[in-house]
């Protein structure tokens, strides 16, 4: 099995509500590693910049005006397979269909507050740290 890195996103909703050490729990009780992490808090431009690959779509302008609403603890995320084992513990988009006890099912508010986001692949996930870290905030 392939030591991965990838990134992950505590929304403003999970934010908002204190999760952030839940999340975190459930993302270490799989497996994973939290080798770099940080609170920021994006700006619109950021946001667009950031989900700039959905700018066509239609969820595009509110999901740009949810993510700079509040704080997000951006990290990154070690272990095996690390992508799909987040992909795994987050659970679908829609938390009406995330499987039972993932992080959507338990925290989501609806499928735009769905509390987490996780990269979908190994080269995305690299493009995604380097948005929010410098390799100088990543140990090892």
């Amino acid at each position: 099995m392939a030591i991965e890195r990838t990134l992950s996103i505590i929304k403003p909703d999970a934010t908002r509500r204190n999760l952030t050490g839940q999340i975190n729990a459930a993302l270490e009780g799989s497996g994973l590693r939290i080798v770099a992490q940080k609170r920021v808090r994006l700006n619109a431009a950021q946001a667009e910049a950031f989900y700039v690959v959905h700018k066509d779509r239609p969820f595009y302008r509110g999901l740009v005006e949810f993510m700079s609403s509040g704080p997000v603890v951006v990290q990154v995320l070690e272990g095996e397979n690390a992508v799909a084992r987040n992909r795994e513990v987050m659970g679908a988009t829609d938390p009406k269909k995330a499987a039972s006890g993932t992080i959507r099912a338990r925290f989501a508010e609806d499928i735009e507050a769905n509390s987490v986001h996780g990269s979908d692949s190994a080269e995305n996930a690299a493009a995604e740290i380097a948005f929010f870290f410098s390799a100088f905030e990543i140990p090892g």
